[in-house]
């Protein structure tokens, strides 16, 4: 009776956790830290995006902890393709960076917040339950970062307008976070030409990366 008491308590509470990290120490730490909390259960932890497609579903995480720098496929990408696999669960990117492509990239992906790897162990535990109820945690540093970044933004409707129909199309599947090469089979173009209608893009938007010019876009 009392197993199947501690059971049900389990499976009702526990919040299930898995962790994409490849730095070995790291990963070992923090899956310690996490236990530590009643109220998590660390489910799996992988050294690489590849292993974590390849099981993840299996484990059913509730939320995932993602590192940005994997070995072969990086988080970004992975975080995309969990998505497509596991769309309920909540991704937390976790990195070392607090660059801007790396933020925004992430979130074009469908990740639910980024923190960085220095963020004080409370706080990590606070975001998991945060992102859980609904919210995006970010630190500090991040959410400037992002405020700073739209600030800059200005609405360049007369700068789209001077994008050709075909520009637009490459500029939206940009924007819905799509890499070269699906958004030249999407397109039925060569991925010469899609770099081509990108320049053009770049140039008439006055930007000079993605990040940029997707920021722009949605900034319309």
């Amino acid at each position: 009776m009392m197993v199947t008491c501690r059971l049900w308590i389990m499976t009702t509470t526990n919040v299930r956790v898995a962790l994409v990290e490849d730095d070995n120490d790291l990963r070992r730490s923090m899956v310690s830290l996490l236990e530590r909390s009643s109220w998590l259960r660390v489910v799996a932890d992988y050294a690489d995006a590849e292993s974590a497609l390849a099981d993840m579903a299996r484990r059913k995480p509730e939320v995932v902890l993602m590192d940005v720098k994997l070995p072969k496929m990086d988080g970004v990408e992975c975080v995309r393709q969990l998505k497509a696999i596991l769309p309920g669960a909540h991704v937390l990117m976790l990195t070392v960076h607090d660059d801007n492509d790396s933020l925004f990239n992430s979130i074009l992906a469908g990740a639910d917040g980024y923190l960085l790897k220095d963020t004080v162990p409370s706080r990590l535990v606070a975001a998991i339950q945060e992102v859980r109820s609904g919210g995006s945690p970010l630190t500090p540093q991040i959410a400037r970062r992002m405020v700073q970044c739209f600030r800059k933004t200005e609405p360049v409707r007369a700068n789209l307008e001077n994008l050709t129909p075909r520009e637009l199309e490459v500029l939206e599947q940009l924007a819905l976070g799509n890499r070269y090469k699906e958004i030249s089979d999407k397109l039925g173009i060569s991925l010469d030409g899609i770099r081509f209608h990108i320049r053009g893009v770049y140039n008439k938007l006055h930007v000079h990366s993605r990040t940029e010019a997707v920021l722009k876009y949605l900034g319309r």
